[in-house]
């Protein structure tokens, strides 16, 4: 599933052609994907002007002139593909429309932008701009891990006395929004602490360590344009590049890269998803 690095790649490729652009067509292909769509969703975004594209957690947020915020899930296998912009001198024509093209748009300067969503674990809706953050999929999100709300101070009080692995709380979209599987095992190999160890019997000062930690791999990931490891493109159809940066992830029974360390990297299953780890390099 793409995380916070891939969507926010995704965001900002999408950017420079749909904000400030007036959808001119929306064709709905389908009743909905993970859910059904909202009523006459194609009606309400057809003639609609996109005044900003933001994004909360894993999710990208299209503020309309309408008054309508039009929230936008990748799921699992879902791709925001961009068509005919031009680059350069040449004009890219729109290709023809695939199986799994879900949701087409079509904006006032040409541009079109296809949901394409193979395993239709994706979804749409809409929703008053003004009560987003009441939505039921955004209320129960914590901060952005790099947003001024998370700290150290706000991290070590939110870990507190927990039973709960440090893997699976950092995991917790309740306590930080965004972070998925992938970002979290090299987050804990650059900070030598094993995914298992029970988080509120973490020193203090390692948890608030965390949070630089956290914003650098995050940083990293989306100046790299994402990690693509199956389905995932950058709204441009190219691939990312952060997998190829991987300490741990997909690394089982590699060496570890961590300096005179000569470990090899594990691999355990928590929650049904698998956690990479230096045994030696991570206590």
């Amino acid at each position: 599933m793409p995380e916070l690095p891939e969507v926010e790649t995704v965001r900002r490729g999408l950017a420079p052609v749909m904000e400030g652009q007036m959808i001119t067509r929306a064709d709905v292909r389908r009743e909905g994907l993970r859910w059904p769509f909202p009523d006459r969703m194609a009606e309400r975004l057809t003639g609609a002007r996109v005044l900003r594209l933001g994004r909360r957690s894993k999710y990208i947020l299209a503020d309309l002139d309408t008054g309508e915020t039009a929230i936008i899930h990748l799921g699992m296998s879902g791709r925001m593909l961009i068509s005919g912009t031009e680059l350069g001198k040449f004009h890219h024509d729109h290709p023809a429309p695939e199986k799994h093209d879900h949701v087409v748009i079509d904006m006032e300067n040409g541009a079109r932008v296809t949901f394409n969503d193979a395993r239709r674990f994706g979804a749409m809706d809409l929703c008053a701009t003004d009560a987003v953050n009441d939505h039921k999929l955004i209320a129960t999100l914590g901060p952005e891990p790099l947003g001024n709300d998370f700290n150290d101070s706000y991290l070590v009080e939110a870990l507190k006395g927990k039973n709960t692995p440090i893997k699976s709380a950092l995991l917790d979209q309740g306590i930080i929004a965004g972070l998925g599987n992938i970002y979290v095992c090299e987050v804990l190999y650059r900070a030598h602490i094993h995914p298992a160890r029970k988080s509120g019997r973490i020193a203090a000062g390692r948890i608030a360590g965390l949070v630089p930690i956290i914003r650098d791999v995050l940083s990293e990931a989306i100046e790299s344009g994402g990690s693509s490891l199956k389905d995932y493109r950058q709204a441009d159809g190219e691939l990312g590049y952060f997998q190829h940066a991987f300490r741990v992830y997909g690394r089982e029974g590699a060496p570890c890269q961590g300096e005179g360390c000569g470990g090899t990297i594990a691999r355990i299953v928590q929650g049904g998803r698998s956690s990479f780890y230096c045994p030696q390099c991570q206590r």
